[in-house]
């Protein structure tokens, strides 16, 4: 017994230095979490503020002839902006999502190493860090000055496609990569094909991580603003075709009667700020939660 005392009194472990830093280290481990919890505080107090303002006031405002009249009625409402966005949303992802999964298959399956590879991994990461504004005035540029389409429906969907594009393709590469090998491996040694290997095994297999990326990309889309000033305009109609014809959307209306002297024309901008962000974090909370719940890859 008093050789179990002595070997505890002479542990390392017991040394004062080692006693003293240990000390040292908690102090400063609780000063970190003390300082992280503020800074936590100092960005989520103000945003929780913010968003509750916007909530109560969209709340407020929001009754079924905010939402199914038309901008030029004497009660406005949303309903041609509700249906601009849509239209948008919709052509922009009926060119960005193909795009992009077609080419992170490409990237993970078939172009590892090569030049091209690189070259379009290169591009696509610029496009993604490229402000939206600068995309929006080469839209203009080139899809409504040179190539004469006009403020219009289309010009706007393919820039929010481009906006969209880094989103989709970057999430599908990753997440392709990151099915086992052994996986792939064995559907190869029992007599698939590649491609049908990659259709019925490894699309599936990544197949929430993809559409992870598909739906913050969404999200991203439609919380853009300067790029579609620049190529849909704004309209207080509902469009009449793809070229040649502006249209509203709710960013649109923000933008433009958030300031108006016109009380009804406010409550409306207060309507759409709570839809648009009723829309986004519905996104975002599928995406981050619902779905990489049942993600293998």
């Amino acid at each position: 017994m008093s050789g179990d005392k002595s070997q505890r009194a002479f542990s390392p472990w017991n040394h004062p230095s080692v006693v003293s830093n240990h000390k040292r280290r908690r102090t400063r481990e609780l000063v970190y979490k003390i300082l992280s919890i503020a800074a936590v505080a100092a960005v989520l107090i103000p945003l929780g503020d913010m968003l509750a303002m916007f909530a109560y006031r969209g709340i407020e405002y929001l009754s079924v002839a905010r939402l199914f009249n038309g901008l030029g009625n004497a009660s406005p409402g949303l309903s041609n902006a509700i249906l601009g966005t849509a239209y948008i949303i919709a052509l922009s992802s009926a060119i960005a999502i193909p795009l992009g999964i077609l080419g992170g298959v490409f990237m993970a399956e078939f172009g590892q190493g090569s030049r091209l590879a690189e070259a379009i991994r290169f591009a696509a990461d610029v496009l993604a860090g490229v402000p939206s504004i600068v995309l929006g005035y080469v839209g203009f540029l080139a899809l409504v000055v040179y190539f004469h389409f006009g403020y219009s429906l289309m010009a706007a969907a393919i820039i929010i496609a481009a906006i969209m594009f880094p989103y989709v393709f970057r999430p599908t590469e990753i997440a392709l990569l990151k099915v086992p090998l052994g996986i792939k491996e064995g559907a190869i040694a029992l007599g698939s094909t590649k491609t049908t290997m990659i259709n019925r095994l490894v699309l599936p297999f990544a197949l929430p991580s993809i559409l992870t990326g598909v739906l913050l990309s969404i999200g991203i889309a439609l919380s853009e603003t300067a790029p579609l000033l620049y190529t849909a305009d704004f309209a207080n109609y509902n469009p009449t075709g793809l070229f040649h014809s502006p249209l509203a959307y709710l960013t649109g209306v923000i933008w433009t009667f958030y300031t108006s002297p016109i009380p009804s024309f406010v409550q409306v901008a207060d309507v759409a700020v709570f839809l648009l962000i009723a829309i986004v974090l519905g996104l975002n909370i599928v995406a981050r939660v619902g779905l990489r719940r049942f993600s293998k890859a």
